[in-house]
């Protein structure tokens, strides 16, 4: 159960948030049908307050960040005419399509030999000349030249394809890819978990039942991971909180999350952005500031939530830092899959830059590792909560 939270209602100008702000307070769970008063409430500062409050009760002022490396192995994907809300995916034999060999691989993974990149972030497409012995070489290949970093690699999505092409079950992939070098799981392929949505945007990607499912084997065999939520398409506030009550609910069960990452979609150059005649526009800053704000104050089992600045931009990813997130994508190297649907953010952050965004918002930077342990801070102490 969550913990009382110091919610100042002078802040409150909804009344409709006045019984939400009770229960924060009082330390109550929040339901769903309050998660929905939450995105539906024009008071964006009053649901910023009080998910700033229950940040400042975990974390104070700190916000972590790691030092990471995207690595793409392949655009190769068999859902490249399925899934209407993507533009990185090709057919094996379409222009532009690619799969790194080992070498290439090491070659892209370089950046990390003066020892800074702490975490290699790798997902991909669903290739069916990508199987087992493919990643299984690879991770055991990035092990053996970077010994020091992390590998946090493949969604949910393609442990699933894996074990379908490999014929085997989702554990003994798991189970696999741990022994190769495995280390945690990303949290992407979850999009919008309710089966509505899914049928327009995804009709034949890995199902939310199934999303969870995988995670929960990573989980019972001791691999933690993070989740994600597609948000600003075609879904409902309804169908955010109920693929919000599944995450909830497998946490509670497993505790195996580590974070909660709310993805905005990008609509340039994928077929759901035509389809919607929304080429051009993405989502508004005040949505991407309340599903920040309502992760953190209805996932009060999630220790840390973050924005993901390649996809909202620097600017909002500041400010939501006072609505709720007390973390923030690293420095990247290279981002891909974001950027071929529009993302005009810039493909990498430097160090000083994202010292730059931190202090600017009057917070700590504090370098962390992939558990979320601090290494080291810039600017005063860290609080030992940061490093939950």
């Amino acid at each position: 159960m969550p913990s009382p939270v110091a919610v100042d209602p002078a802040r409150l100008r909804d009344p409709a948030l006045r019984p939400i702000a009770e229960k924060v307070r009082a330390g109550e769970r929040l339901t769903r049908e309050d998660g929905v008063a939450l995105f539906r409430s024009p008071d964006l500062f009053g649901v910023g307050a009080m998910a700033d409050a229950a940040n400042r009760a975990r974390h104070g002022d700190v916000v972590t960040f790691a030092s990471n490396q995207h690595i793409n192995p392949t655009n190769v994907c068999v859902l490249r005419k399925t899934c209407a809300f993507c533009g990185y995916a090709r057919l094996p034999k379409e222009d532009g399509a690619y799969r790194y060999t080992i070498d290439q691989v090491l070659a892209e993974a370089a950046h990390a030999a003066d020892g800074l990149t702490r975490e290699f972030h790798i997902v991909g497409g669903l290739d069916m000349q990508a199987g087992l012995a493919y990643y299984v070489e690879m991770f055991r290949a990035l092990k053996a030249n970077f010994p020091h970093v992390h590998l946090k690699a493949l969604t949910a999505v393609e442990i699933a394809h894996i074990a379908r092409i490999e014929k085997l079950s989702w554990a003994e992939v798991l189970t696999t890819l741990r022994e190769a070098g495995l280390d945690t799981m990303p949290g992407g392929g979850a999009e919008t978990f309710s089966a509505a949505v899914r049928e327009q945007i995804a009709g034949k990607k890995l199902g939310g039942a199934d999303y969870i499912g995988v995670h929960r084997v990573a989980h019972q065999l001791g691999i933690r991971t993070n989740c994600t939520m597609l948000y600003g398409h075609v879904e409902s506030f309804e169908e955010r909180m109920e693929h919000l009550q599944m995450l909830r609910d497998l946490q509670d069960e497993t505790g195996g999350f580590l974070a909660y990452i709310p993805l905005a979609y990008h609509p340039d150059d994928n077929e759901l952005g035509k389809r919607l005649n929304r080429q051009g526009t993405s989502t508004t800053g005040i949505d991407d500031l309340k599903n920040l704000a309502v992760g953190r104050l209805f996932l009060d089992n999630f220790a840390h939530v973050k924005s993901h600045w390649i996809m909202v931009g620097q600017p909002v990813s500041q400010v939501a830092l006072h609505f709720g997130v007390n973390d923030l994508e690293g420095t990247v190297v290279r981002e891909k899959i974001y950027h071929a649907v529009g993302a005009r953010t810039s493909q990498s952050m430097s160090l000083d830059g994202l010292l730059a965004l931190i202090r600017g918002a009057g917070k700590v930077p504090a370098e962390r590792d992939s558990f979320y342990h601090v290494l080291r801070t810039f600017d005063g102490p860290a609080p030992a909560a940061a490093a939950a």
